[in-house]
C-alpha cells in the first residue's frame, strides 16, 4: 500500500480537491466519481460526500493509497 502524507494549505481541504491535488484521480470529476462509487473511507468509514471538509490528523484511503493530512508547518520560514 503507498503511503503519502499531505500538508494542509490552510485550515481544511475538500475530498474532492485532495484526490486531485494529490494525482490520485486526473480531474475533479473523477475524484468525485470514486467517492460517489464508494471507493473512498476517511477515518475508517466510507465517505459520499465528495467536498467533505477534511482537517489535519485525518486518514484518507482508497484501494492501495493511504494518505495521512498533515497541519500547515507553523514554523516554517516566510518566503
Amino acid at each position: 500500500m503507498q503511503t503519502l502524507s499531505f500538508e494542509l494549505r490552510g485550515e481544511f481541504i475538500t475530498l474532492d480537491r485532495l484526490l486531485k491535488a494529490t494525482g490520485i484521480a486526473p480531474s475533479g470529476g473523477a475524484a468525485k466519481a470514486l467517492v460517489a462509487e464508494g471507493r473512498v473511507q476517511v477515518d475508517g468509514r466510507d465517505e459520499l460526500r465528495k467536498t467533505a471538509k477534511l482537517r489535519a490528523g485525518q486518514v484518507v484511503a482508497l484501494t492501495g493509497v493511504r494518505i495521512t493530512l498533515l497541519s500547515p508547518e507553523a514554523d516554517a520560514p516566510p518566503g
